[in-house]
């Protein structure tokens, strides 16, 4: 059977649409929905997000935090989507964050994030917020330690 680069994903991460595994993301009106690996064998991920009055300020405003949570957990599953077998992110060890526009209580917003490139102990990613119109809301790019399996400071 014949697959396009698009159909293969390294790991399965089904278990991690919805909340990412965390809680505050679903809290906040966001769900994940979809990953992948393109043809460059770097990863992406998809969540919709309709910030809820926890994500709000009391002007039904989402915080530039909430964001920042947001597209953190992007950037996170895309590079967790390209890496192989028990590889996985470590950590956020610096990120850039900019809003553009307000996302207001109730409105309806896209969320991607993608790895842009890939190394031995970091990975580099970006994601976005856009909203029904196909603008930017706001975006973030990300510098992320790595976890290998085969790292020696792992082994008892």
């Amino acid at each position: 059977m014949t697959m396009n680069s698009n159909e293969i994903h390294r790991k399965d991460m089904d278990r991690w649409l919805g909340d990412g595994g965390m809680e505050i993301i679903s809290l906040v009106g966001a769900s994940f929905d979809g990953y992948g690996v393109d043809g460059e064998d770097l990863g992406w991920s998809t969540a919709g997000w309709t910030p809820t009055k926890l994500a709000c300020n009391p002007h039904g405003t989402a915080q530039a935090g909430v964001h920042s949570l947001l597209l953190d957990a992007a950037m996170n599953f895309a590079i967790n989507a390209a890496l192989s077998g028990r590889d996985r992110t470590r950590g956020t060890l610096e990120m850039k964050t900019e809003t553009m526009r307000p996302a207001a209580i109730g409105a309806e917003f896209r969320v991607r994030g993608e790895v842009v490139r890939m190394a031995r102990q970091v990975a580099f990613g970006e994601a976005t917020v856009h909203d029904q119109a196909g603008s930017l809301v706001s975006r973030a790019t990300g510098t992320f330690l790595l976890h290998r399996s085969q790292d020696r400071s792992e082994r008892g």
